[in-house]
């Protein structure tokens, strides 16, 4: 029961020293989540006590099924221009049928991922590689950097669109339009977080500059009246909500459900795994935190709430701040909890132009230049997966971008296994021990022997090229090659392709007098020759655990036949 809910576990056992760091840390998250959600809210296509509601479920939900103890789970980024784009082709954003699909995607979302976990389908977020990622996540901030920009600057006639060009185009169409007091709010709080965030971390920069905006526009509104402000948020707890199931709606949102569900997964997970590194008195367990962000979501849907996963940013200043277990995500709720009952009339009067700010402040550094920088000069194949990555999201779309790097990455993992890494050995001079050819450049290499090994097990689809590597290799020897020693150390498992490539090889060797010895070889894959018939083919012993014993036992042969063709020409 326990494993299933992960909190029965660590709350008996909680040490009640750890209490007022969490209090602590729980309220610092709290205060610093009520601006970031509504803006998040507002940046899903939603009005502004969304974000709330998407706060405050998912969070308490998640600290009773979780494995992490600092994990915080609310609204993102990412997955609010997820929403966005993929709810916003179906429906206009803030309007009834848009919250409905909203819901109902979180419903969906919360389902596929308990699903993931039910059935350990965790490894499928493998397939988004890191070099995807990042030119996802890159391009993706662009895009959520250049969504706020109508109410950064004030201009409403900007595209609510994830294309690119569309927001580009309209932005400088419509530049002569900006707002001066609407713009300079906007650039002096996002300089205000920029600068606080660099000086002190720890600070609650949003708030604060929240505060301030609310304080000076309640003050001084009527000389401004052309600064949007946020109005009248409603008052109360989340009502219980049952999203409409509609099969044309799930069909025409399922595209989206995978995205979110696959980058919700992938943010949630990553950032677990870095807090559980450095608090080690936890273990984290993946296919629990599947279940858990899905119990998350699955629940919030029925609260008024979207899609969710794991924040960096508030997770970070949990742990910067002592958290020591889920304490410190609870307190944090009962903040958001007493804002949503006591506290939304003070936000009246908050500027658009500063949750936009928040946002930015916030995906600014999703940017990763350096990254693109390293891989080009380390791995030009990586950085081209990136590039083709970040640039099918920022022309063509959010959901295509991934999908195409996900394909890439399947594309470039197949084309991986085909080519199997293969490595040739030499002898370091004046010892037994041998290395890489690849690796020193004075070692002793015999042409009468080839030392190779398949550095990867090996199967249907890269058998030929492996043998067209040996073959290669042996035909650079010529005649004078009379050993192929096969080093089978790297391999844990063969196909019957790899049995039949092996069967001929063998035969191929037998029949140009070449000797064929096996080193490491493994019980199982001895087991499978064996049961296949390869080893009799051998004869003899073929059979060696290091490179000098076989090499030895080659020599004592060669010598052994050479007595014997002297001795037979001797008698003739």
């Amino acid at each position: 029961m326990n494993k299933q809910i992960p909190i029965l576990d660590w709350l008996p056992t909680y040490q009640i020293k750890y209490l007022p760091t969490d209090i602590l840390a729980g309220i610092t998250v709290g205060v610093m989540v009520i601006p970031q959600g509504m803006a998040y809210g507002m940046l899903a296509g939603l009005p502004p006590i969304y974000g709330l509601y998407a706060t405050l479920i998912p969070m308490i939900v998640y600290v009773l099924f979780g494995t992490s103890r600092q994990l915080v789970v609310g609204p993102t980024a990412m997955i609010c221009i997820l929403v966005a784009s993929g709810v916003g082709m179906i429906a206009e954003a803030g309007s009834e049928e848009y919250i409905s699909l909203v819901i109902l995607l979180s419903l969906l979302v919360g389902c596929l991922q308990f699903a993931f976990g039910l059935l350990r389908l965790g490894f499928l977020i493998n397939f988004l590689s890191h070099p995807v990622l990042n030119g996802f996540i890159s391009a993706a901030a662009i895009i959520i950097i250049l969504s706020q920009i109508n109410n950064l600057i004030g201009v409403s006639s900007i595209q609510s669109t994830a294309n690119y060009f569309d927001k580009v185009r309209t932005f400088f169409n419509n530049f002569t339009q900006l707002d001066l007091p609407t713009l300079s709010i906007g650039l002096l709080s996002l300089g205000t977080i920029l600068g606080m965030k660099k000086w002190n971390k720890k600070l609650p920069a949003p708030l604060i500059v929240v505060l301030v905006g609310i304080g000076l526009l309640y003050t001084y509104h009527k000389n401004f009246p052309s600064i949007a402000i946020i109005g009248e948020i409603p008052k109360g707890l989340p009502s219980f909500y049952l999203p409409a199931i509609n099969m044309e709606n799930i069909s025409s949102l399922m595209p989206t459900v995978f995205t979110i569900t696959l980058i919700g997964v992938l943010e949630s997970i990553a950032i677990a795994k870095v807090m559980q590194a450095k608090n080690k008195d936890y273990e984290l367990v993946p296919n629990q935190e599947l279940k858990a962000l899905g119990i998350a979501n699955l629940i919030g849907s029925f609260f008024q709430a979207f899609p969710t996963a794991g924040s960096f940013s508030r997770t970070a200043v949990n742990d910067e701040l002592g958290a020591k277990s889920g304490i410190a995500a609870l307190v944090a709720a009962i903040v958001v909890l007493l804002t949503l009952l006591f506290l939304t009339p003070v936000f009246y009067y908050l500027p658009n132009a500063i949750l936009a700010a928040i946002i930015i402040a916030a995906v600014v550094r999703l940017v990763d230049i350096k990254e693109a920088v390293f891989l080009w000069k380390s791995d030009r194949t990586d950085f081209y997966m990136l590039l083709i990555t970040f640039l099918a999201t920022l022309l063509i779309g959010i959901e295509q971008g991934i999908l195409i790097g996900v394909f890439i990455t399947i594309l470039m993992l197949l084309y991986k296994s085909t080519k199997p890494p293969v490595t040739i050995f030499g002898r370091i001079p004046d010892t037994p021990h041998y290395k890489s050819i690849e690796t020193l450049d004075d070692l002793i290499i015999r042409k009468d022997i080839l030392i190779i090994r398949p550095d990867t097990s090996l199967f249907f689809a890269n058998v030929t090229a492996f043998k067209e590597i040996l073959l290669q290799v042996q035909k650079e020897k010529g005649s004078a090659l009379k050993l192929i020693l096969f080093k089978a150390d790297a391999i844990s498992t063969l196909d019957s392709s790899a049995t039949h490539m092996l069967r001929d090889l063998l035969k191929e060797c037998k029949a140009e007098g070449i000797h064929f010895y096996f080193m490491g070889l493994s019980k199982n894959l001895y087991t499978t020759l064996k049961n296949s018939n390869t080893l009799v083919l051998l004869g003899g012993n073929f059979l060696f655990e290091g490179e000098q014993e076989a090499i030895d036992y080659f020599d004592l042969q060669m010598a052994k036949e050479a007595w014997r063709k002297k001795k037979a020409m001797m008698g003739e």
